[in-house]
């Protein structure tokens, strides 16, 4: 099987696409800004609103308005991108309103328990984690620098700024090898997946950063070292947090935070699960394809996670904007029955998830590595790390 050649653009490309009217759905995310003030003002069962809305909402909508299998122009150049990138750059001072106003809101609100404040701010942490780093792993993966300050900033929200070093100098370069911690081994559960994440991700991002430096002659205490502004952010996040609502504030703070992680490593866990590029010998390993990332063409959740499904894509080319992505077939690419919100509801029930996934990654090994008799050391991650 070969690399797919460049996609050409579909007969219903058209510039309509790349206008206000075609950005509209991804839009959809702004939503959720109205939905956290009724949960907020409320309470209650209202602050179960956020979860249901971003989750069941769209999952629903997946289901009624089907799959997306059509494929933009790949050669589209950015400035006829300028509605779908918007909602990018301005979400970072919506998200900041949000968190810090319902800070401020939340620790003041009499109408509101102890357990309500607690649901709330894990709604909050949907708004922050479904999109918020999304959107900044969207940021993150462009060129010019001002996008990714946005980036910065918008993962300084969740107390987990060394993503951005782990995802560009780590995930990306070493995904499905043993380097990779968030390439999901087979048969490895959600739960001892993220314990083991937690710590290997960001010792890997630390160290990531500091070969790089050493590579530019510079120690790792240089003030190159993004380390310096991600711990500045963060305590500028968590001061503010503080200054709002005390420490109850920062308990809310931490608790929006930890929910945007778990999502985040939610979707780390089902994007690769299983799924490993071959050893070619000697800590060699092919190179990365669209099979090695599992693809999902469901439009609404799409449309809320701007296009993050078509993950096969992103991997086999990490610079092309979301509109952009391409869509794969079972062919090519390994295919979700369902869209993210249900695939990662699975992930969270270890035993269903491995019933409804493990066949299909048996499957994904007998298509495309017929070759390959023994998967023992893929499963254990014992092969060798990549040569670098």
């Amino acid at each position: 099987m070969t690399d797919r050649p460049e996609i050409p653009p579909v007969a219903d490309a058209t510039p309509k696409r790349l206008s206000l009217i075609g950005a509209l759905p991804f839009w959809l995310s702004l939503t959720l800004i109205p939905i956290a003030l009724i949960a907020a003002t409320q309470g209650g069962l209202y602050t179960l609103l956020l979860p249901l809305w971003a989750w069941w909402l769209f999952t629903f909508l997946d289901f009624v308005t089907g799959l997306n299998l059509d494929n933009a122009d790949p050669n589209t150049p950015d400035e006829a991108l300028l509605w779908y990138r918007m909602i990018t750059w301005i979400w970072f001072p919506l998200q900041a309103a949000v968190i810090f106003g319902m800070i401020y809101y939340a620790t003041r609100a009499d109408h509101l328990g102890g357990v309500e404040k607690v649901v709330l701010f894990f709604g909050i942490g949907v708004i922050s984690g479904t999109v918020g780093i999304n959107y900044s792993h969207e940021l993150m993966h462009q060129k010019n620098k001002w996008e990714r300050w946005l980036g910065d900033l918008l993962l300084s929200t969740v107390l987990y700024s060394h993503f951005r070093s782990e995802h560009l100098l780590v995930h990306h370069r070493h995904v499905g090898t043993p380097a990779d911690a968030v390439t999901a081994r087979y048969n490895e559960g959600f739960h001892r997946f993220f314990f083991r994440v937690l710590p290997q991700c960001w010792i890997s991002a630390f160290r990531a950063e500091k070969a790089l430096l050493a590579r530019g002659k510079r120690p790792v205490w240089s003030r190159r070292n993004p380390f310096w502004r991600y711990a500045v952010l963060q305590l500028v996040t968590v001061s503010l947090a503080i200054a709002l609502g005390g420490f109850e504030g920062l308990a809310l703070f931490a608790v929006q935070a930890f929910s945007a992680i778990w999502q985040l490593e939610l979707t780390n866990y089902v994007e690769h699960y299983g799924l490993t590029r071959k050893h070619l010998g000697d800590g060699k390993y092919e190179h990365v394809k669209p099979r090695h990332s599992w693809n999902a063409a469901h439009k609404a959740t799409n449309w809320l996670l701007i296009n993050l499904q078509r993950h096969s894509d992103h991997h086999y080319k990490p610079d092309r904007r979301f509109p952009l992505l391409q869509n794969y077939d079972a062919e090519e690419a390994p295919q979700f029955p369902y869209g993210y919100p249900i695939m990662t509801v699975l992930a969270m029930i270890p035993p269903l998830w491995r019933r409804r996934m493990n066949p299909r990654v048996r499957d994904w090994r007998r298509k495309f590595y017929p070759e390959v008799e023994d998967w023992t050391p893929y499963k254990l991650g014992t092969l060798p790390k990549p040569r670098l």
